[in-house]
């Protein structure tokens, strides 16, 4: 279900008034209100703007959960995956709301993009410039670059974007993100629709680890810490789990294997 022309019409309305709360009012009210009086005005211009800004964000929220993706995206994706049927491709747009909503809700950090099949869609989605760039400013209030799709590596900062990644992801399900028992859906698509070249995780590679002595990534190696700040709960990924997780388990245990390449 598409968001209403009202709901887009509020994100620009809210997004105004908020600095109209704060600081717009408070400087206005420096010529009005004295002393002690334009502290307190100036705490609830404060408290206001806060509250618009949480209740913009809500919104936006909604809008990337139930906005209407062009209809081509699907027919682009059939002809590049010939292995999908159309239910296949809403599982895929759906890991796409899930990779968008990890970047909004991580206060629009980077965010890196784990899997091939999804990335397809986006690169689709950004080939269509002005639909693109219009969702973003109604679900981002700016342009969301494109980054290709990838795993763990040496790269601190596509490390932390990961990480980012997963811990949405995984609260988008009500996964705890540290001690997964299963995958979230964007980390599960490529191995579950057999994408070639794609990237295969499993929640813990505890077990697989011992009896093989393999180092490669898996949901539980995006939890560790590594100095980089990216690691822990949601303010050391970068945003603040305000709200309750949304979205179903379509993610399931469809990952096989360690994160990496097929």
């Amino acid at each position: 279900m598409a968001l209403p022309t009202s709901g887009r019409r509020w994100i620009g309305l809210l997004s105004t008034l908020k600095y109209v709360a704060f600081p717009l009012l408070p400087l206005a009210g420096y010529f009005v209100v004295h002393g002690a009086g334009l502290v307190m005005f100036a705490i609830v211009c404060l408290a206001l703007h806060s509250a618009l800004r949480m209740w913009e964000t809500s919104v936006r929220r909604q809008f990337i959960r139930e906005s209407t993706f062009p209809r081509f995206l699907g027919a682009k994706l059939l002809a590049q995956y010939p292995q999908l049927v159309p239910r296949d491709v809403e599982l895929v747009l759906h890991g796409l709301r899930q990779f968008f909503m990890a970047h909004l809700r991580s206060n629009r950090q980077f965010v890196a993009m784990p899997s091939k099949v999804v990335d397809a869609a986006w690169h689709e989605f950004i080939l269509h410039t002005r639909a693109y760039e219009a969702w973003c400013n109604t679900a981002f209030g700016k342009l969301m670059h494109h980054t290709p799709a990838e795993v763990l590596g040496r790269d601190p900062k596509r490390n932390d974007g990961l990480r980012r990644t997963w811990y949405w992801a995984c609260k988008e399900e009500s996964i705890d993100p540290r001690k997964p028992s299963r995958l979230p859906l964007l980390f599960a698509l490529d191995k579950k629709f057999a994408v070639e070249g794609g990237f295969s995780y499993i929640p813990d590679c505890s077990d697989i680890n011992r009896q093989s002595g393999s180092d490669a990534y898996c949901g539980t190696s995006f939890g560790g810490g590594d100095g980089s700040g990216a690691a822990g709960d949601g303010d050391s990924f970068g945003g603040s789990d305000s709200s309750g997780a949304g979205g179903g388990g379509d993610g399931g245990g469809d990952g096989g294997g360690c994160g990496g390449g097929d």
